[in-house]
């Protein structure tokens, strides 16, 4: 089965006007267990001490999914999530030439460089370490080769493909991931942004390429126009790709209905899955078969 990463207590709570106090972090990880969620991103621990103690309180609770921090490729933010006794971390690096130019003054080599120190000294750790890869949609993927490479014998568990701007079609999206695969270097994760209303589609073709992972928010919340749909892709993974999953419609609605209050956005009447209107009918024709026949 593909693994869900969510991320809504991270690049969800990085959405315009979005701040989760403690208590809705809390509630929001217990229901995102609940729902199926494989893994939980749960902060970046180098905000500072308040995001620290939330990251603790929600290790506490005990959880079935992975729990992971974000962190700059950065032995001080390496050293704020290890405070916190987290023991996965998505440790970032830019990929695109852009990215590089602004963060390292363009020198690949310095990139490459700051990860085998900081990566390495995770690994020592015992952390599980996912590489994210900012921007790599519009990066040479020669150059993610290397860092997959690299990460790879540095001891990382796996790969993050970022479309960091939401830039990929699914076809572009299925066919990079599957010559990234072909390496045979890093297990593959994706994080689809949804600009162009994308970010589902190019997540799921990623992992019909063979990535094994995917980033989802509740609702698609995040940066810019979100993220791909957690109740969206796991409804998907279920009926769909046939996968035995065992979903709860009721706490999806709550799950749903807790970040959209904590978020203070109000849900689309034709929201997919969620929506009020899902099973609405006005056209006659549908009506009378859904009176004929509602299977």
């Amino acid at each position: 089965m593909a693994l869900i990463n969510d991320t809504t207590l991270r690049d969800g709570e990085q959405a315009p006007y979005v701040a989760f106090n403690t208590a809705e972090k809390l509630r929001i990880a217990t229901l995102l267990d609940a729902c199926g969620a494989d893994e939980l991103e749960i902060g970046i621990a180098a905000m500072g001490a308040r995001e620290r103690d939330d990251i603790k309180e929600l290790l506490g609770l005990g959880l079935g999914a992975r729990m992971m921090t974000w962190n700059r490729m950065k032995m001080e933010d390496l050293e704020a999530s290890l405070s916190c006794g987290v023991r996965a971390v998505d440790l970032s690096i830019p990929i695109s030439d852009l990215l590089i130019g602004v963060k390292f003054g363009g020198s690949k080599l310095k990139v490459l460089r700051e990860l085998e120190r900081v990566v390495s000294a995770a690994t020592k750790e015992g952390l599980f370490v996912c590489i994210g890869g900012e921007d790599s949609s519009r990066g040479d993927i020669g150059f993610i080769r290397d860092v997959m490479e690299l990460s790879s014998e540095c001891g990382a568990s796996r790969f993050r493909y970022c479309d960091t701007v939401g830039i990929m079609t699914p076809t572009q999206t299925y066919n990079t991931i599957k010559s990234l695969c072909d390496y045979d270097l890093l297990p593959i994760e994706m994080h689809t942004h949804n600009d162009f209303g994308l970010a589902n589609a190019n997540a799921l073709s990623g992992i019909d390429a063979g990535a094994v992972s995917m980033n989802t928010t509740v609702i698609g919340l995040g940066e810019r126009a979100g993220n791909a749909s957690f109740e969206q892709i796991v409804m998907t993974l279920k009926h769909l790709y046939g996968e035995a999953r065992t979903i709860d419609p009721i706490k999806i609605r709550d799950l749903v209905a807790t970040v959209a209050d904590a978020a203070n956005m109000r849900l689309s009447p034709n929201a997919p899955i969620v929506g009020e209107h899902l099973f609405a009918h006005e056209s006659g024709i549908h009506a009378d078969g859904m009176m004929k026949d509602s299977h």
